[in-house]
């Protein structure tokens, strides 16, 4: 681990935050000495932000509690543009309505892990909308433009891998890094920021800013990016077979994301407590050491320190007592999702296949067959071999539900409505 002196810099490469900085020690330095500003931004392409931005969050987090001041940019303006980074098409362009609903829906989260307001150390939340909407086209490529060579943006990760896969790139999408590294430049003006941070794929787009800023403000400005992570068996992280594992209560209740993280592969355990808890470095040690079956306590422990982050410690404790009498006691937990089938269906004869679909278990019909034939269905806590099987009105238990499971850990309660 690298010798930093600032404590910002410590925590951030002990818990594994770092991937590039442009100048280490310079930026050390500034930290150690004075209250920094930094920003992150986040385009508003989804009505939540998913696990996979837990990263660039907790490291807003980070910075704040080591004394200095956070930025978190919401990016309205840029999505109407969308960035080519890391993606082999351009993305769906949103209408107004689309772009200012996400918005809302992003911003929930940063009020959960930053402190905002008046004081040195408080959070901002600025919109790029507010700058790159009244832009003037013919200015700005005068007074930006000019500074930017298309020689080494070509050169740039989000630009190079689209055209060497001969994937279309459009005049639009080329624009961002124009419109990101002017971003830099403008909130450097409104706020003194010093520092942009964000994930590996944005180190090209974060340069220019850096650039941009030193040769119009003759200010040295700083670039950190922390490793785009993926889990041991190479899965991108915050996504599932069932989707993204968003951190919105609207798009995923607190005990799916409690599961998410209770079922995390063993070789990630100690990554995954130092990036997604804020519990000290002996006690990660401690867990971090646990063998066998021991494991299983520090993964119950990441699943609830990382959801008391995101939904709260109450939320997060029932989800650890859903999934403790669920699974070890085999009751019938009121907390397991629910979805809701109309009488009818059931009074019919509700297929064992359309079941475990329409509850999300599995993708499709063929997915349950498969799982059914390897003596992973259960209903009613009891295992089902017959794929032709149809759930009727008097397999509704005491509790008014259908609890169906795939294999220990999945659990969807279906409520005759």
């Amino acid at each position: 681990m690298s010798e930093f002196k600032s404590e910002f810099l410590k925590t951030l490469s002990e818990r594994g935050f770092i991937h590039q900085i442009s100048d280490p020690q310079g930026l050390d330095e500034l930290c150690a000495k004075e209250t920094v500003t930094a920003y992150i931004g986040f385009d508003c392409t989804a009505p939540s932000l998913h696990a996979g931005s837990l990263v660039p969050i907790m490291m807003l987090y980070w910075f704040q509690q080591t004394g200095h001041r956070p930025i978190a940019l919401m990016g309205s303006g840029t999505t109407r543009v969308g960035d080519p980074s890391g993606k082999d098409e351009s993305r769906k362009l949103l209408t107004e309505d689309d772009i200012e609903a996400n918005k809302a829906g992003i911003r929930k989260v940063f009020e959960k892990l930053l402190t905002f307001g008046d004081g040195p150390t408080d959070a901002l939340m600025l919109d790029n909308a507010d700058w790159l909407l009244k832009l003037n086209y013919v200015d700005f490529l005068r007074d930006i433009g000019r500074h930017f060579s298309v020689n080494q943006m070509i050169q740039r990760d989000s630009v190079r891998l689209r055209l060497e896969r001969e994937q279309h790139l459009s005049f639009l999408e080329f624009n961002y890094m124009l419109l990101q590294g002017y971003d830099y430049l403008e909130i450097y003006r409104r706020t003194g920021c010093r520092l942009q941070m964000g994930g590996s794929d944005q180190w090209g787009n974060i340069l220019s800013g850096v650039d941009i800023t030193r040769r119009l403000e003759s200010v040295e400005v700083f670039a950190l990016t922390s490793p785009l992570l993926t889990t041991a068996s190479g899965a991108k992280m915050g996504k599932t077979a069932a989707g993204a594992v968003w951190l919105n209560d609207e798009q995923l209740s607190a005990y799916d994301y409690w599961q998410y993280w209770r079922n995390t592969e063993d070789a990630d355990v100690e990554r995954f407590l130092k990036l997604f808890t804020v519990l000290p470095m002996d006690e990660i040690a401690r867990l971090a050491a646990l063998q066998g079956s021991e494991i299983n306590e520090a993964k119950k422990i990441l699943a609830t320190e990382a959801t008391a982050l995101i939904h709260g410690r109450e939320k997060a404790e029932a989800a650890a007592e859903t999934a403790r009498k669920a699974f070890e006691e085999g009751e019938m937990a009121q907390g397991l999702p629910t979805v809701e089938i109309p009488k009818a269906d059931l009074e019919a004869g509700l297929g064992i296949l359309n079941a475990f679909v329409t509850a999300g278990l599995c993708a499709s019909n063929g997915d349950v067959r498969r799982n059914i034939k390897g003596g992973a269905v259960r209903i009613n806590d009891k295992a089902e071999q017959d794929d032709k099987r149809q759930l009727g009105p008097n397999d509704v238990t005491a509790d008014g539900v259908i609890k169906l499971s795939l294999g220990k850990k999945k659990h969807v309660l279906l409520q005759p409505v």
